[in-house]
């Protein structure tokens, strides 16, 4: 038998693809952030899943990975933006990403 013709293989040749793009989001690795935490809804199944990441000019956005990135709240302190989180019942997710660790 061809290994072009295992039927494994026409099963993953006829799968639907999912095309990627490039994210307009912030370059996480340029030097213009301090930390990223991601925070999910919870209560959804799968959790919805957003960005909150801490830029060295000292505003907070919080980003939509599932609207391309699209930045949905800007605050001036962490507090803010945890707050405005916090109210839509999103829950941060243990750990943070700091710039220096990438």
């Amino acid at each position: 038998m061809a290994i072009n013709s295992l039927p494994i293989l026409e099963k993953i040749g006829s799968m639907q693809k999912t095309p990627r793009t490039l994210s307009p989001a912030a370059n996480l690795t340029d030097n213009n952030w301090n930390f990223a935490e991601v925070w999910i809804d919870p209560l959804l199944s799968p959790p919805y899943i957003l960005l909150l990441l801490a830029e060295s000019s000292g505003n907070y956005r919080v980003y939509d990975p599932s609207e391309g990135y699209q930045v949905v709240f800007t605050g001036a302190s962490y507090e803010e933006a945890e707050n405005w989180l916090l109210e839509d019942e999103f829950e941060p997710v243990e750990g943070r990403i700091s710039a220096v660790e990438i």
